[in-house]
């Protein structure tokens, strides 16, 4: 069996394993549910963008927003990364991780003053301004301060990424970037502004995009864009190019980074601007087949339309399949002789939409430890405390060798800064 995540992900003598450790040996000592995932495998899938890029002047922002563990992001601090964010809550676990604030770009739409200010202080590389009112606010602030802010914007290309609807973000109707017919106006206001730098242009379509043909045109697009802006007299020194690029959760086939960047590289290359600075903000394609989710069996409930697999872990653990009806992989971490039946693994909370998957085939019992494919993104970052659950721990493993880099949430923890009403 062929899982996503291969090769790190593999049975062996019908045990599931990620590098060299066999994950029922890790719920045993940790608990379930419990997030795991291999380092090994994010630095494989960062280094086809570092070799396609290699001998151009690049930066790779790992986005925070698809895993913010502080151990994952140091991992891609020390490979060389810079990190895209769009939080102050990002940027402090950036800094704690011991990333550098010269290689973070501050994206959003919605940054907060007390955030620009957060930013402006660590000296971050460069805020990619989403509205001409963000740019305004963002000035005023700088010149405040006496400082500069560094600023690409964000273009909205109005290009479909044919991703779903919630993970989409480069069609007009979304609620990102600058709309194409609006830029050269808005990058026209930009460097007339007090304390602000104008340094490059950005564009991000989505999510899960698992074709090369949206982001040729996005890239055209933008090109456009830069030869024009800088025929109005204001110079782009560098391209962002958002991130978005998909994983295989099925069977789904996506790209390859590095023929990505290859075919991107050329088309930028052939209309003239290979001299500009590139920066990448990939993600999910850098974790989300890292890691996996484990949780346990609790009880079997065969009903006469459904039969329902009840297992620990909830949709606050895991939010995607109920927000965007999102398939993953769901395997039983020991395989067994007995024949499948066909189950909906569900969890605990008093939700109809607590589910992990659906009309899935296992041969499963009570006590058994399933494993959820492709969590390592948007897995933890989404979870809650719905139903007053603590969050579940993480490992991370390297071969044979294991870290706990979150320990699980105790449940006095969840309401520790409440405080009942003196009466």
């Amino acid at each position: 069996m062929t899982l996503p995540g291969s090769p790190f992900f593999a049975f062996k003598d019908q045990d599931l394993y990620l590098d060299d450790v066999r994950l029922r040996d890790l719920t045993q000592q940790y608990g379930t549910p419990l997030y795991v995932y291999s380092r090994k495998a994010m630095l494989a899938a960062l280094a086809p963008y570092q070799q396609a890029l290699a001998g151009r002047q690049h930066l790779v922002c790992f986005a925070v927003k698809s895993n913010s563990n502080i151990a994952v992001l140091q991992t891609f601090a020390q490979a060389g990364c810079g990190f895209d964010i769009v939080s102050g809550g990002e940027l402090a676990r950036v800094l704690a991780a011991g990333g550098d604030a010269s290689k973070v770009v501050f994206s959003g739409v919605g940054k907060t003053r007390a955030e620009m200010r957060l930013a402006l202080d660590a000296g971050v590389r460069c805020f990619n301004v989403e509205s001409t009112a963000e740019l305004e606010v963002l000035s005023q602030v700088a010149s405040e301060m006496g400082k500069t802010a560094r600023v690409s914007l964000r273009v909205n290309p109005d290009v479909d990424a044919g991703t779903h609807p919630y993970i989409s973000t480069g069609l007009k109707g979304n609620k990102f970037g600058v709309a194409h017919e609006q830029a050269i106006n808005t990058y026209q206001r930009a460097a007339s502004l007090p304390g602000i730098e104008v340094t490059g242009i950005d564009c991000h379509i989505g999510s899960q995009i698992t074709e090369i043909a949206p982001y040729l045109d996005a890239l055209d697009r933008v090109l456009d864009l830069v030869e024009a802006i800088e025929g109005a007299g204001i110079p782009i020194h560098h391209l962002d190019l958002g991130g978005g690029l998909g994983i295989t959760y099925t069977d789904e086939t996506p790209p390859g980074a590095d023929e990505l960047i290859k075919q991107l590289l050329a088309k930028i290359d052939a209309r003239g601007h290979g001299h500009r600075e590139l920066v990448f903000e990939p993600g999910r394609s850098l974790v989300g087949n890292a890691g996996v989710l484990l949780t346990e069996v609790m009880f079997l409930k065969p009903g006469e339309k459904k039969n329902f697999c009840i297992v620990d872990a909830a949709m606050n653990d895991l939010m995607r399949p109920a927000l965007y009806e999102a398939y993953m992989g769901i395997v039983n971490t020991r395989q067994r002789e007995d024949a499948p039946e066909v189950w909906d693994v569900v969890g605990p909370v008093c939700e109809s939409g607590d589910w992990l998957g659906r009309d899935r085939s296992l041969a499963v019992q009570p006590g058994d430890v399933l494993a959820v494919l492709s969590a390592g993104a948007y897995g933890m970052t989404m979870a809650s405390n719905y139903n007053t659950r603590g969050r579940a721990a993480e490992l991370m493993v390297d071969g044979n060798q294991v870290w706990l880099i979150r320990e699980r949430e105790s449940v006095d923890a969840l309401f520790a800064l409440e405080k009942l009403i003196k009466n």
